[in-house]
């Protein structure tokens, strides 16, 4: 069952967020400052992701071009107007703007980064889920500890999870066909990279630093394969 991992990893996604439900009523002030530490550690988890690039241009330019694109294209607006339409099905707002918040923070952070790719690949090639089911375990932590100040939102994040990671196994048949292995790791390492930005970029935003519209810095990962295809027959 080529689902089975991308399935897994969703499910401990809404467990975690279930358990970090129960912790919703800590008080204010705590609240604030949990909320700071959690984006320090996520902001950290972003360099560390940053530093696997073996060519820094790749990252500036896409970044870049991808920015212009995303705020061209207004991603950010249309992620949380979509954000907001879940939030509308759930009839109130508890908070201003929680469940859509949650639910788009938890997206961008459990949806970039190599382990979805590789980890998806890995179930849709050899029918092996060691790589999700680790990342499903992280993933549930992280979402104990989201869903504590973010609310329920951060539980809807399951869903884009489970689509993006099992179209991947699902395809990755053609993609193994057509990439050749040493192109598809150079991708996951840039790509990597360039979402250890994006991961910065919403820790920073988590904990109340900066206000980076993160949505709109999506398309770099699509500028970073199209110049991965240009250099590759040069490395």
């Amino acid at each position: 069952m080529v689902l089975l991992g991308s399935l897994l990893n969703a499910l401990f996604i809404v467990i975690g967020a279930f358990l970090g439900r129960l912790f919703k009523n800590i008080p204010e002030n705590m609240q604030q400052t949990v909320m700071v530490i959690i984006g320090l550690v996520i902001a950290l988890l972003g360099i560390q992701m940053g530093m696997e690039s073996s060519n820094f241009i790749v990252i500036v330019i896409s970044l870049v071009v991808g920015t212009v694109i995303g705020e061209w294209l207004d991603l950010d607006g249309k992620f949380n107007r979509l954000g907001l339409w879940v939030e509308s099905l759930f009839g109130k707002r508890s908070q201003k703007g929680t469940i859509a918040q949650g639910f788009v923070t938890a997206s961008l952070i459990f949806v970039i980064g190599s382990m979805a790719i590789i980890g998806a690949l890995d179930s849709g090639l050899r029918n092996e889920h060691d790589v999700l089911i680790t990342k499903g375990i992280i993933d549930g932590f992280m979402s104990i500890i989201l869903a504590s100040t973010l609310g329920i939102g951060v539980m809807l994040s399951a869903v884009p999870v489970f689509l993006y990671q099992g179209a991947i196994a699902l395809f990755a048949g053609v993609i193994s066909t057509y990439i050749p292995t040493d192109a598809l790791d150079l991708f996951i390492k840039e790509m990597t990279a360039t979402g250890g930005v994006m991961i910065l970029a919403i820790g920073l935003n988590i904990a109340n630093l900066t206000k980076i519209r993160v949505a709109n810095l999506l398309p770099a990962i699509i500028v970073v394969a199209i110049m991965v295809a240009i250099i590759f027959p040069f490395q």
